[in-house]
């Protein structure tokens, strides 16, 4: 019987090809939505569960308060690890820091010297692997980072470096051109999905013998990316470790710090707490998760919708086939079983062709948002499951009130011809149902409008500084290297292309800013608030065109002889006249070299994303604190100005690795992660309009063969095409305008909020609403139109005759 049910299903799909194609269609594309939808949060939700210990590991984080609020930092200071290790020795405590640094490979019998710039080097304490799961091929976990000048490898590195890694332990790498260090140990390639990019991991006892063998013991001191994690015993809660920190904090922390606490975060947790932060990655916060759910369960409503619509619409021309069944002896129920096979076959074929087109958007998608989906996610246990579960709920959903409407035909009715698709309750439903679709559709509509015109507005916002043709390349840190910096910038603005060069910590905006407080016009105690430290020559205020409000730049020195302030700074301050604040000093550090006068304010700039408020900025000359480049170069042949500066780099430092990057660039990356939202809502809105769009040329080609006797009379009567197509039209556009009237408050709210997580954002006008329902009704016209046309243009002579 089951087969006959399905050999009866599969007739009847074949008759109406149509209606076949367009309910295949329209789920194929929705449940393809849904699907990548599964795997990017499938993807996301399993970072660094693959650690026995996830459940028990914690991350210790600062959390700074202040009369202007609470502010977050992921890193905690150097001698973090080593002190909670003192204070509660029955906890296992790690320290691991991440920097960027030069690696070299020394010349062999077999080799040229070969550089690179590794940008996933890390400082690791032994404990780390006796508390995270990383594979290793070679080497003791125990033993392998004990010692100071000591290495450890991932296997992609050290093939890389050596070319087989079961040659590299023993070997030696040279660290920023000066420290040997030994490999002592080799990593499995570390998985995709963890917030802990290992690559490169120095033995933490390394660090006393490096320029940042000063912060190990500086209590006040925050570096962002050095993070300490704990292991906490099950009779110990986060709460409880929480208060502990609160008393462990003002034990060691400086008095003029105790503002900054620290508190811990579940490494479960710490791939979605924007709090905390990761590894130069982007957060995945749960509320974008939750929105993504609910935008694949959107979709494949729509597309379900479609189902509903159609089939509903088409019952009125199989009431005869049920009529006759039902004389002949089937009950209800055999014949909801028949057109839920029906709907399990269009499912299952949907199913297989959104597959296909998963596979074959999959490595678009992974450009796109810069992850690494498994294109064999067919293996997967938890996505089969999710498609088993997804083939039983289309099924049910879409085909069971079809099946109940088909299946409750009155036999005698429906042999006599009386059944009709316009009864009252199918219309409404159907009516509601085109509301919902074109709702939804129109939301996301307005979702990515507003998403486009910020991402355009952080774009052309002007920033407060010259940002076109500069180049940043990072500079050697040590004293021998800095001593050939003048001699390098007068060789470089000999070149044709280059038009100014200057030496700096960091470019104006940049995604690592040195925050610190200080004294104010010999004040006892420091700022309650942080202003950001740029320490830059003085050709810097040139290069990048800042503006002065008052006095002027410093002159160039190795040591701060003055300061440069922005307006935010002063008025934190309660200055109101910046030429009130010329003279005035400022002390950073308690430090005499440190203690100078405000010889300049400049207007404010934006140091970091337009995602953040204006900061407090302090500028001074201190060589030591120089670590980029910056050349600002002649609009045209930028291709021979590079060539230029890579030839004066590599003569002035062959030892070092040549790499810049385009301020702009570095400004875009702020953004990207928000691009890649923007384009990602611009497909959903995409696939939401075409779904609904197919439905509504199903139920208007419908409509049109039901309505043919009565449009022939129309036009014998004398009614024109216009009056056809506007017969046609009225109902859908009276639709499109109901939906918009419960979409807009909708996509009001929903981007309203999105908006406030931004400083500097677009007011919500009227246009971008009005533009959706312009959108909306002009797609409905089209869609509407092309039918209404063809059946007002139809001979009615022969539609009479046909009827």
């Amino acid at each position: 019987m089951i087969k006959n049910y399905f050999k009866i299903a599969w007739q009847n799909l074949s008759r109406n090809k149509s209606f076949t194609f367009i309910n295949i269609t329209g789920l194929a594309v929705g449940i393809a939505a849904c699907l990548l939808i599964f795997l990017v949060i499938h993807f996301e939700t399993s970072f660094d569960n693959f650690h026995k210990k996830k459940n028990s590991i914690y991350r210790v984080f600062t959390v700074s308060k202040t009369p202007q609020g609470t502010t977050y930092n992921s890193g905690v200071p150097m001698p973090t690890a080593q002190g909670l290790r003192l204070d509660y020795p029955n906890l296992l405590v790690a320290s691991i820091f991440k920097t960027d640094k030069q690696i070299t490979i020394p010349a062999g019998s077999d080799q040229d010297t070969k550089k690179f710039d590794e940008e996933d080097l890390f400082f690791a304490e032994p404990q780390f692997f006796d508390m995270f799961d990383f594979d290793w091929l070679a080497g003791d976990r125990k033993t392998a980072l004990t010692e100071p000048n000591t290495v450890v490898l991932t296997q992609g590195e050290a093939e890389k470096y050596f070319g087989d890694w079961r040659q590299a332990i023993g070997k030696t790498i040279v660290y920023e051109n000066k420290k040997d260090l030994k490999v002592t140990g080799v990593l499995k390639n570390i998985p995709v999905n963890t917030d802990i990019p290992l690559k490169v991991v120095v033995s933490y006892s390394t660090l006393k013998t490096t320029d940042f063998s000063g912060g190990l013991t500086d209590w006040g001191g925050i570096l962002s990316y050095h993070y300490c994690f704990v292991e906490l015993p099950a009779n110990i809660t986060a709460d409880r470790f929480n208060k502990d920190l609160d008393v462990f904090v003002k034990k060691h922390k400086p008095a003029d710090r105790v503002n900054d606490g620290m508190m811990v975060i579940p490494l479960r947790q710490m791939h979605y707490d924007s709090r905390a932060g990761i590894f130069g990655g982007h957060v995945f916060s749960r509320e974008l998760i939750r929105a993504l759910e609910l935008i694949a369960l959107f979709l494949l409503i729509i597309a379900c919708v479609n189902f509903v619509n159609l089939a509903t619409a088409q019952a009125v021309n199989r009431s005869k086939e049920v009529g006759i069944r039902k004389v002949m002896g089937s009950s209800r129920k055999q014949l909801i079983i028949q057109f839920l096979g029906e709907t399990f076959i269009i499912t299952l074929f949907a199913i297989i062709a959104a597959v296909v087109i998963v596979q074959l958007v999959l490595p678009i998608l992974n450009q796109l948002l810069g992850i690494k989906l498994d294109p064999a996610f067919l293996k997967d246990t938890v996505v089969l499951t999710f498609l088993i579960l997804l083939i039983l709920s289309v099924t049910l959903f879409s085909g069971f009130y079809p099946a109940l409407v088909l299946s409750g035909f009155n036999p005698v009715m429906a042999l006599r011809n009386k059944v009709s698709a316009a009864g009252k309750s199918g219309i409404s439903l159907r009516r509601a149902l085109v509301v919902l679709q074109f709702g939804i559709a129109q939301v996301l509509l307005i979702s990515m409008l507003v998403m486009v015109r910020q991402m355009d507005f952080f774009k052309n916002y002007q920033l407060g500084f010259d940002k076109v043709t500069v180049v940043n390349l990072s500079i050697p840190t040590d004293s021998i290297s800095h001593s050939h910096l003048g001699e390098l910038r007068n060789q470089l603005l000999q070149q044709p292309g280059i038009r100014n060069v200057s030496y700096s910590y960091a470019s104006p905006s940049d995604d690592g800013n040195w925050l610190m407080n200080f004294k104010y016009n010999n004040s006892p105690g420091k700022t309650d608030f942080y202003a950001s430290l740029k320490w830059a020559d003085a050709d810097y205020f040139k290069l990048y065109g800042l503006v002065f409000v008052a006095g002027g730049p410093y002159e160039n020195s190795d040591q701060v002889r003055g300061y440069v302030v922005n307006e935010t700074l002063l008025r934190k301050l309660g200055v109101r006249n910046p030429n009130d604040a010329i003279g005035k000093f400022i002390n950073i550090w308690d430090d005499k070299t440190k203690y100078a006068p405000i010889v300049g304010v400049v207007k404010d700039f934006n140091v970091s994303s337009l995602k953040e408020a204006m900061m407090p900025v302090i500028m001074g000359s201190w060589s030591d604190g120089f670590g980029i480049m910056n050349v600002k170069l002649q609009p045209g042949d930028l291709k021979s100005s590079l060539k230029s500066i890579e030839q004066l780099w590599n003569k002035t430092f062959p030892d070092y690795v040549y790499q810049y990057q385009f301020l702009d660039e570095k400004i875009a990356q702020f953004y990207a992660h928000d691009e890649q939202l923007a384009t990602l809502y611009k497909i959903f809105a995409a696939i939401a309009i075409l779904i609904s769009s197919l439905g509504l040329y199903g139920l208007v080609s419908f409509m049109a063969v039901q309505r043919t006797k009565e449009v022939g009379i129309r036009k014998t009567l004398g009614a024109s095409i216009n009056h056809i197509v506007y017969l046609f039209s009225k109902e859908f556009t009276l639709l499109i305008f109901i939906s918009f009237t419960i979409s807009a408050p909708i996509g009001w709210w929903l981007m309203n909020s999105w908006l406030l997580a931004y400083s500097y954002k677009i007011n919500l006008g009227p246009g971008i609403f009005l533009l959706t329902l312009v959108v909306s009704v002009c797609i409905a016209w089209l869609v509407v139109g092309y039918e209404a046309i063809k059946a007002a243009m139809a001979n009615p002579i022969k539609s009479l005759r046909t009827e």
